[in-house]
């Protein structure tokens, strides 16, 4: 199977995840859904606004794919992520891989949610309780500070 990147808005159905990278050759199979939760560095959240630089985020999510299935392989990887307004325990982003052995794939889930976090052009925006919202940076760096 090609390793596969892709961006939707419709929600993200881990049994299909976990169909395209089943193969006989597997040993281990893994799935990954990072969820909106309810609260963030203290503070109470209803949902989140993603937003991405679609063609260049894109991209990057299939080339990750690509060098992680090279990187881990022989290994089969799918990385899906969400855009647009999700409520509480909606899953914004999933990743299946497939792999002869589990610490391998292990190994390549983790190394995928790292690299999507660094390098793909995806924004969240918190919506918080207070009615406040704020753009937060996917990867835990500082960001300034934008309420509306």
């Amino acid at each position: 199977m090609t390793p596969l990147g892709r961006l939707t808005r419709e929600p993200i159905d881990a049994a299909v995840l976990v169909r395209e990278v089943a193969r006989p050759a597997h040993g281990a199979i893994l799935l990954f859904l990072g969820v909106v939760r309810e609260v963030n560095d203290g503070r109470g959240v209803t949902g989140i606004e993603y937003s991405a630089y679609e063609a260049m985020a894109g991209f990057e999510l299939q080339a990750i794919a690509s060098e992680a299935a090279d990187r881990f392989g022989p290994a089969d990887v799918v990385i899906v992520h969400r855009l647009g307004e999700l409520g509480l325990e909606e899953a914004s982003v999933g990743i299946a891989v497939g792999h002869a052995h589990r610490d391998e794939a292990y190994q390549l889930s983790r190394w995928t949610i790292e690299e999507l976090k660094r390098r793909v052009p995806i924004w969240k925006r918190e919506h918080y309780v207070d009615g406040t919202r704020e753009w937060v940076d996917p990867a835990g760096r500082p960001v300034a500070e934008v309420q509306t």
